[in-house]
């Protein structure tokens, strides 16, 4: 919540949430999708009619993009499911009210990307709420900003719940800026949303698990990259080298393909997770890949996380975001956030798993993570990625540099990173190298075939995410005698440099 007022270029009450929770007592993992649903009324038939089409989509920032928000019924619940209800919802929330209310100096980065964020709207037509303006502008870094608007909205969360913001005065707010915008949200859409209860799902790579968010989520990306990987010998390779990041680029280009291809609202359509989680698919993926030269193919943000361990042992990882800076950039008239713009992930295609369907919840870029030891399912740590197609590349690379290389938390965060995407301007997968990855390595990358953008500096090193993890104990340490587990309970924190964040202990 203070995260929603502070960042709001990122994150808010108008975006979705996913969280997994680790029950120290019993040991298992509980997820809960607090991503939201298209209105009834839209369908491919009804997009059609408005002359849109998978060659023509909607404009990014178009009302029509705009899902139901999800983050504020998923943080209701992830305090009533998985919270010590020591707390009220209103005494949780205080310290965001104060915020809002008091105001705040924003930070260097954050006010770098709210400008970016606004500028683009605006660039897009699409002029940013005053609310989340200071006369018209966005705040510079040390600016005390306010958000009085915000700040009775979250009040009004604390003392009514859920209702608050999905009946009422927020709502009626919504469905009419979306109205006004050419929208087709109603407040029934609004009234009928609801978190679900889900599944994690995970794959073991050598003696850690990873437990990752259902799909809608992409968190079926993370677990196929790492059972692709999990057949090459990494640590060999070295470090960022040509031959790792080369093996990395193709199984992300392949698992970019599978992504696309099966992943939907498991509501409206089977996901075959278990199949193509299975190890012998790992294998099948994994032989496709050339070792010396690009395999050529074809396929197809912003957010905040944040990880805690309680005293007990119990873990919570949590990401919320509203897509792309401000989302569709339309604030409702006093409420004091943005609406996200998850819709623009849906297909246009007929048939296709993730086209769009009027209740459906759309592909999800967030996710969030949790490792446990494969043998005892004890918590290993609680971390998290942010940076919309980034995240799952950014999980395993985390991961490897800790599992593979015996990085500590931070440095596992600090080193440099890789981002492979598909560029749909120019019809290339395109890999971006950030700065501290030698010039060598992208030269002989070229060699290969790959389309190498190098080095990646400044601001714009955040699209390579930005992650916090905690770790218990230091299994990845390769001087510990894995045997020796379970470890000491002693908590590693680490916090990602291209990001306005910290690791604090209580």
């Amino acid at each position: 919540a203070a995260l929603a007022v502070t960042e709001p270029c990122s994150t808010g009450l108008g975006g979705d949430a996913f969280c997994l929770f680790y029950n120290a007592h019993t040991g298992e993992i509980h997820g809960l999708n607090g991503s939201g649903r298209a209105a009834e009324a839209q369908s491919l038939d009804f997009m059609e009619g408005r002359g849109f089409s998978a060659e023509a989509p909607p404009p990014v920032f178009d009302a029509l993009n705009v899902t139901v928000p999800g983050a504020p019924a998923c943080w209701c619940d992830t305090l009533q499911l998985f919270g010590s209800r020591k707390l009220p919802l209103q005494d949780v929330l205080r310290g965001a009210v104060e915020l809002a209310d008091g105001g705040f100096p924003v930070a260097e980065l954050t006010a770098h990307h709210w400008g970016r964020c606004a500028s683009e709207l605006q660039a897009a037509g699409r002029a940013l709420g005053p609310d989340l303006l200071i006369q018209g502008r966005a705040p510079k870094s040390g600016q005390v900003f306010r958000n009085p608007a915000l700040a009775q909205t979250l009040r009004e969360l604390g003392e009514r719940g859920k209702p608050a913001f999905y009946q009422g005065r927020v709502a009626k707010a919504i469905v009419d800026v979306l109205r006004e915008n050419g929208g087709v949200m109603t407040e029934e859409d609004l009234k009928k949303h609801n978190s679900e209860v889900v599944r994690p799902i995970s794959i073991e790579y050598k003696g850690v698990t990873l437990w990752e968010p259902p799909p809608n989520g992409q968190g079926l990306a993370a677990l196929l990259l790492l059972n692709i990987l999990d057949n090459f010998p990494l640590k060999g390779q070295g470090h960022n080298s040509a031959d790792y990041i080369h093996i990395f680029t193709e199984a992300v280009r392949l698992t970019q393909v599978d992504v696309l291809r099966y992943l939907g609202d498991q509501g409206h359509v089977t996901v075959p997770v278990d199949a193509l989680l299975d190890k012998s698919y790992g294998r099948v993926r994994a032989r496709s890949i050339s070792t010396d030269s690009v395999t050529h193919g074809n396929t197809g943000s912003d957010t905040v996380y944040f990880c805690v361990i309680d005293s007990e042992g119990n873990a919570c990882s949590f990401v919320n975001s509203n897509y792309l800076g401000f989302g569709s950039g339309l604030v409702p008239k006093g409420c004091g956030f943005s609406l996200q713009n998850r819709g623009a992930n849906f297909s246009l295609i007929r048939g296709h798993p993730n086209v769009i369907c009027g209740g459906k919840r759309p592909f999800h870029t967030i996710i969030c993570a949790l490792l446990t030891d494969s043998n005892t399912r004890e918590l290993l740590a609680a971390l998290g990625v942010m940076g919309a197609f980034m995240q799952p590349q950014g999980h395993v690379q985390v991961l490897l540099n800790m599992l593979e290389f015996g990085m500590n938390p931070q440095q596992a965060l600090d080193a440099p990173r890789v981002y492979v995407h598909y560029d749909q301007k120019n019809g290339q997968w395109t890999v971006n190298l950030e700065e501290g990855i030698d010039q060598s390595v992208a030269e002989e990358l070229r060699r290969r075939g790959h389309n190498v953008n190098s080095p990646v500096t400044g601001h714009m090193r955040c699209q390579f995410g930005r992650g916090q993890i905690i770790t218990v104990g230091n299994w990845w340490d390769p001087s510990v005698n894995q045997t020796d587990r379970p470890i000491p309970r002693v908590l590693w924190a680490g916090s990602d440099p291209r990001a306005d964040g910290c690791a604090q202990g209580f």
